[in-house]
């Protein structure tokens, strides 16, 4: 790994601006943006009132084309809608590629900065539906974290000045499907896992310098699941999804907190955290969602009554969950098949259910103001009612597909397409 101090007298300022300012997990700001990877929460939750009905013509604020490719979902904060892309001439492996980060104004979608963080032909292939910017960015108000796995680690002040960068060279990732997992971000410390087919790791880095704090090596294959990061009775935990084994690190130090039985091969939806229990799933070739009791687990969590509940059919693949109140919201690996169970017992509620309107799905589920939005690879949407019964409510249509996932600040919902980044947001006067 190597690591470079780009701006050293901005980050001692961004250092002493950090002691003066609040924690994002205790501010009031975090319920205003969407600072990373499934929202404020980590849920895909938030507060807010998007519309539900939105088409080319209708409730479009704004619409911009976006350079390069990427699943990188947007985040939000403040006037400002950030995106990383992998911008190249050609479209394939053995082109040169710049890694960018975009800030875009989100009153009228102008881009406001872009940083190219590297250039390079890319170490490795990817899989036909991955992009070589799939991780999402975070932010806290002052600084911005970019990281593209084996392109770097980067921290950015919010006017696109590079602090510092860290490498970590190529992973290698199963059948070079390519990479995915979104770093996570708590306090003053940045959390990176790095699951790959050679010796898999997780490790912290001071938020401000790219210290290394500590690294642990990890027994699993390639994973696509970002950590979560939960206080939790004292102790702020590290939870990863696996293949082999669910695990809880001390964030302190790295230290096993607790593990439990693996879930299935390529573990990419992200774990959820609510009420002292942690929600943990994966679908491929198989099917697994449990839910962990965090005042329970310590050790071996295997066959103990730390684990509340467990299901074994039709589980999300590729999508992200989304937890609502007391109630779960998964697809059936990447089809539009839904089901909901009451978050406290892992009870039945509806489904599998067919989605009418959507196809295909990558992009995780999100909710607010009492809906769930579904999106599809083909730019089909359908919002449903929260609730213990299905009901649609829209059915919608864009012209693009969508594989990131949404962002929900206020009034607005931020969908970032295969081509375009769009702002779905009623007329004012309405």
């Amino acid at each position: 790994m190597t690591r470079k101090l780009l701006a050293p007298g901005l980050a001692t300022a961004a250092v002493l601006l950090f002691t003066l300012s609040a924690s994002i997990a205790a501010s009031s700001e975090a319920d205003v943006n969407w600072p990373n990877w499934r929202g404020p929460a980590r849920t895909g939750a938030a507060a807010g009132a998007p519309p539900t009905e939105w088409a080319e013509d209708k409730n479009v604020a704004w619409k911009v084309d976006t350079p390069g490719l990427g699943s990188a979902s947007p985040i939000v904060w403040g006037e400002r809608v950030y995106i990383l892309t992998a911008i190249d001439g050609i479209g394939d492996a053995s082109a040169t590629i710049d890694w960018a980060v975009i800030a875009y104004d989100a009153a009228n979608g102008s881009e406001i900065w872009r940083r190219v963080a590297r250039s390079q032909v890319p170490y490795a292939g990817k899989h036909a539906t991955n992009s070589y910017a799939s991780a999402s960015a975070m932010t806290d108000g002052e600084h911005l974290w970019a990281f593209f796995g084996s392109y770097g680690l980067y921290c950015l002040d919010m006017d696109g000045n590079v602090l510092w960068e860290l490498d970590f060279g190529a992973m290698e990732t199963r059948l070079t499907f390519g990479e995915g997992a979104s770093a996570a971000v708590h306090g003053d410390t940045l959390v990176v896992i790095w699951d790959q087919e050679r010796q898999s790791w997780v490790g912290a880095f001071n938020k401000l310098t790219g210290e290394e704090l500590w690294r642990v090596d990890r027994d699993e294959p390639t994973t696509w699941a970002t950590p979560l990061i939960v206080d939790h009775e004292g102790t702020t935990q590290v939870i990863t999804a696996g293949t082999n084994r669910v695990r809880s690190y001390d964030l302190a130090d790295g230290e096993l907190i607790w593990e439990g039985p693996g879930l299935t091969r390529n573990a990419i939806p992200s774990p959820m955290y609510a009420d002292g229990v942690v929600y943990l799933t994966a679908g491929f070739r198989g099917s697994s969602i449990m839910a962990v009791d965090l005042s329970r687990a310590e050790g071996k969590i295997d066959d103990t009554d730390a684990i509340l509940w467990h299901l074994a059919r039709d589980t999300p693949y590729v999508p992200s969950p989304v937890l609502v109140d007391d109630i779960v919201y998964y697809t059936k690996s990447n089809t539009a098949v839904i089901t909901a169970v009451r978050a406290s017992s892992g009870e039945p509620l509806f489904g599998p259910q067919r989605i009418e309107g959507v196809r295909e799905i990558y992009a995780s589920l999100t909710a607010a103001n009492g809906y769930v939005y579904v999106l599809g690879r083909d730019g089909g949407a359908t919002v449903l009612r929260h609730g213990e019964e299905y009901e649609v409510v829209a059915q919608n249509t864009l012209d693009d597909g969508f594989d990131a996932s949404p962002a929900i600040v206020g009034d607005s919902l931020y969908l970032r397409g295969q081509e375009s980044l769009y702002r779905i947001a009623a007329p004012a006067s309405e």
